[in-house]
């Protein structure tokens, strides 16, 4: 069996850049290696209404859902949790990498145009205009906040050009050995 050099991977970025794709991708390649992992979108651990006040993200329900299914997955055997997330902060990295119980943890940040997210958005929230529009608001501002957010450990990928396949396999190539 492949050995690998982290036992996390959490892949980071804006609305639209291939952050759920890739983390799928990514997971099917780890399966193929032969390497046990799971992998974890955390936009499902969150989804809950209405959202507690002063969290509109359900950032503390998230990380408290990961804490609970990433223990799970821990010891059912895997090596590697593929999370697919939004972290803002150096701060919140940290959280996130406390309830993943990680003692190795790869940050991937994926980028993308700004041209290459509205088609990407445009695609996936076509049948809803304003859940559409919102995301595209948020992309820019969140590419923001990232860009500004002090990351320094990182594996930064730009996704305009990639499919979601390639991408998961370059961040293969960063975790085995």
């Amino acid at each position: 069996m492949l050995n690998v050099t982290f036992d996390t991977v959490l892949i980071n970025g804006s609305v639209g850049t291939g952050k759920t794709t890739t983390a799928e991708r990514l997971g099917g390649e780890l399966e193929r290696c032969g390497i046990p992992g799971a992998v974890i979108d955390v936009d499902w651990l969150r989804r809950s209404w209405p959202a507690p006040p002063g969290d509109p993200f359900g950032t503390a329900l998230a990380l408290e859902n990961m804490q609970a299914i990433a223990s799970n997955f821990r010891r059912a055997g895997a090596r590697v949790i593929v999370v697919a997330t939004v972290v803002e902060s150096l701060e919140e990295l940290s959280r996130a990498s406390g309830a993943l119980a990680s003692r190795r943890l790869l940050h991937v940040r994926l980028t993308t145009t700004p041209d290459a997210a509205i088609s990407r958005l445009t695609r996936r929230h076509a049948d809803d205009k304003v859940i559409l529009h919102w995301h595209l608001q948020r992309h820019a501002g969140l590419a923001g906040i990232l860009d500004r957010a002090g990351f320094t450990d990182e594996l930064r990928i730009d996704t305009t050009e990639k499919q979601a396949i390639e991408v998961g396999r370059e961040i293969l190539t960063t975790i085995v050995e």
